[in-house]
Order: C-alpha cells, then sequence, then structure tokens
C-alpha cells in the first residue's frame, strides 16, 4: 500500500537575489535569443576505455578524469578549430549604434553546476591552453567552491562557452538554454548503451547525444554543425585530447 498525506509542507518562500538573477537571465536569453538546436551522436567506446585506463594507472596519485574532464577539454579545442562559436551579440542598449559580434580570442569554458538555490557557472579561463589534467584539477576546485558558495565574481563571470552535463544524473538527451552574452551552450547526455553498426555488423555500443544549443543571431547552422563534428572527431579519438 501507498503512503497517504501531503508530499511536502505546503509554504511560499521569497525567492533568493540568485534565483531571481537567473530567473531574468534566462527570460532574457529565451525571448530575446533565437535559439535552435543540433545534436549529434557519438560512439563514446574509446573514450570510456581511454578514460578506465588513465585513471587506473593515476590511481596512486589520487587524480581520477571524469567523462566531463574530456567534454570541457574537447570543447575548448573545438572552439579552437571552428572560432565563430566562440562569439557573443554585442547590441547598443541605446540603440543608437548598430549591433556588433565580438569574436573572442580565448576559450573560457564555463560549467553549470547546480547549487542549494539555482545554478552557478564556474569559469576555466584559456581552457585552450590547458591540458586535460589541469582542465579536471580546476573544474574540481571550482566546483567544490560552487557547491560551498565561495566562488569569486571573477571565477563565474567572463565565460565565452558554456557546457551543461545532465549526463551524470542519467538524462540521455536535453537541450540547455544559452547563459548570455554567450551565443551556445553545449548539453552532454549520459552514455548509452545499445545496439549500433559496426562494419555492417549489429554490435553493442556506448554512446552519447551532445546537443549544441545557438544563439541565430551569431551562429548559423552549418557553423554549428561544424562545431559538433570537431567535438564528435575529438571525443571519438581521446588520445587528441592527451596531447
Amino acid at each position: 500500500a501507498f503512503a497517504r498525506g501531503s508530499i511536502q509542507d505546503e509554504r511560499t518562500v521569497p525567492v533568493s537575489n540568485m534565483r531571481g538573477a537567473i530567473a531574468r537571465r534566462l527570460i532574457e536569453s529565451k525571448t530575446q535569443l533565437p535559439h535552435f538546436y543540433i545534436e549529434i551522436e557519438i560512439d563514446a567506446a574509446s573514450l570510456l576505455t581511454v578514460r578506465e585506463q588513465l585513471n587506473a594507472g593515476l590511481e596512486s596519485d589520487g587524480v581520477k578524469l571524469s567523462v566531463n574532464d574530456f567534454v570541457l577539454k574537447a570543447s575548448a579545442e573545438a572552439l579552437r578549430r571552428v572560432p565563430p562559436v566562440n562569439a557573443s551579440w554585442q547590441a547598443d542598449p541605446s540603440g543608437s549604434a548598430p549591433a556588433r559580434i565580438q569574436y573572442f580570442g580565448a576559450a573560457h569554458v564555463a560549467f553549470a553546476v547546480a547549487i542549494d538555490d539555482g545554478l552557478i557557472t564556474p569559469v576555466i579561463r584559456d581552457a585552450h591552453l590547458k591540458n586535460i589534467f589541469q582542465i579536471s584539477a580546476e573544474a574540481k576546485a571550482l566546483g567544490k567552491l560552487a557547491k560551498e558558495k565561495k566562488l569569486k565574481p571573477d571565477q563565474f563571470t567572463g565565460g565565452t562557452f558554456c557546457v551543461s552535463n545532465l549526463g551524470m544524473m542519467g538524462i540521455p538527451r536535453f537541450s540547455a538554454i544559452i547563459n548570455p552574452p554567450n551565443a551556445a551552450i553545449l548539453a552532454v547526455g549520459t552514455t548509452v548503451k545499445k545496439p549500433v553498426v559496426k562494419n555492417d555488423q549489429i554490435v553493442i555500443g556506448q554512446t552519447m547525444v551532445l546537443t549544441l544549443s545557438c544563439d541565430h543571431r551569431v551562429v548559423d547552422g552549418a557553423v554549428g554543425a561544424r562545431y559538433l563534428n570537431e567535438l564528435k572527431t575529438l571525443l571519438e579519438a581521446p588520445a587528441l585530447l592527451l596531447v
């Protein structure tokens, strides 16, 4: 038998400053940025194997790479290969000057972290210049500070691209809302074991779906597709991310 009664104590609570700020930014993004969404499925088998092998060898050093570390590194490298995605629409608030597109010279990759009253996006600065071990260590340190609500403003502002990963929570695919002033955000699903076709044979594979949300004022479909294909290339050949 099921227990009967209220699912929780009914109450009305004031919105925190953080939740209010998140709400305003999401409304602005969803209503003012012309979103479009494209996705790609990748073969994650090599990624999972390389990650497992590396972690086994690094266990004594206390280093443990996550799938998200590989995604963050690949995202930065893909921005270097397809730089038009690493951009922002800049409008004159007064309307007296024409809008501009700012193309950034560095990949400052943010990643979404869930906290009690919302989410926050710590930023790994100059991620295109850092190896996967540096990115992993920095992501863990920033994530810990985020959970403890100890991030400084310069640690969660100034990102040029964002990664949102719900794969670690078992979500196979989703579409994320762009984090202004970025022109794109990458949504990462979980790895799924399922039948796939390889060399005209049906075998058991490990796949992952990546969804890119783009601001169509800045990123056209062909550019977004190029970016996702570079990500696919990098994540399906993870040795490229270890150089």
